[in-house]
């Protein structure tokens, strides 16, 4: 038998777009991604039921109270006892001095996780409930997730694939975690479901972050019943001079309305305990 004896092969099947990984990693199908991102979370909160959720901003740098005073306590040791050129442990000593003083806002961030999320867990209706949520990250975002953890509740983390500094943090529920590749989808999703936003110390992310949100609120984008609450007076007032932005006539005295400063949990949790009661229960 000759090789044009055979019977001719079946026609091979192709592969479906939705299944071509190729296809689907590719600039054309870059909508298809973002959609997903978008679809897949809303999938998700509907299952879990989750309605209402409480964000919390902050830097990712920031540490607990007990690695920042292992690590203070090292860099001074280290510096007391040095010979020769110190230059490097003076920086590292300096730079372990301001994470410890930092350090205050970890634990405090996550004492108001902790109590929010008690404080939720009592709602009787479960749809009512306010759950925690963060960029999913280590620092104070670690230490929200920590605080409703320790609540004995969900929380939510959004975490977003970076080349550095962002890596999932152990304290977010798993069925709530999120990995996103597209910050404006992430972002929307810290402010779809918000009640309330509350922004701790941070760098370029938490003042990205906050200033998109409190410019929706502002031009009318984003409903006006969230409560955004600027935690750590002395940073805030020294990172950013909103009276002098009055005073130059780039906002409204009414804008600075729109926020609210607090330096201490109990303060902090009465008045969001009071804004979520009046206007989403």
């Amino acid at each position: 038998m000759t090789q044009d004896d055979l019977p001719p092969k079946g026609p091979v099947r192709p592969q479906k777009a939705y299944k071509n990984l190729a296809f689907l990693n590719s600039p054309d199908a870059r909508t298809i991604r973002v959609l997903c991102e978008f679809i897949e979370p809303e999938m998700r909160f509907e299952r879990l039921n989750i309605q209402h959720t409480v964000v919390f901003f902050g830097s990712a740098r920031t540490m607990a109270a007990r690695e920042a005073s292992d690590r203070f306590a090292n860099a001074k040791q280290a510096l007391e006892q040095a010979n020769g050129d110190v230059d490097t442990l003076q920086r590292e000593f300096l730079m372990a001095q301001s994470a410890h003083a930092m350090s205050r806002y970890y634990e405090d961030a996550a004492a108001l996780s902790e109590r929010l999320t008690t404080w939720s867990l009592s709602l009787a209706n479960p749809r009512d409930r306010f759950v925690v949520c963060s960029g999913g990250g280590p620092g104070i975002m670690e230490a929200a997730n920590r605080g409703a953890q320790r609540a004995g509740g969900d929380s939510i983390g959004l975490n977003i694939s970076l080349p550095h500094e962002q890596f999932p943090n152990p304290y977010q529920t798993p069925e709530l975690a999120f990995e996103f590749h597209y910050f404006f989808i992430r972002k929307f999703w810290f402010v779809h479901l918000a009640r309330a936003i509350i922004a701790f110390p941070g760098g370029f992310g938490t003042l990205d972050e906050l200033f998109e949100l409190i410019t929706l609120l502002q031009t009318g984008k984003a409903a006006n019943n969230r409560c955004v609450i600027l935690y750590g007076s002395d940073f805030w007032k020294e990172i950013v001079n909103f009276d002098a932005m009055v005073r130059w006539g780039v906002i409204s005295p009414e804008d600075l309305k729109l926020f609210y400063m607090f330096d201490d949990v109990d303060t902090a949790f009465a008045h969001l305990q009071a804004h979520l009661t009046k206007h989403h229960l």
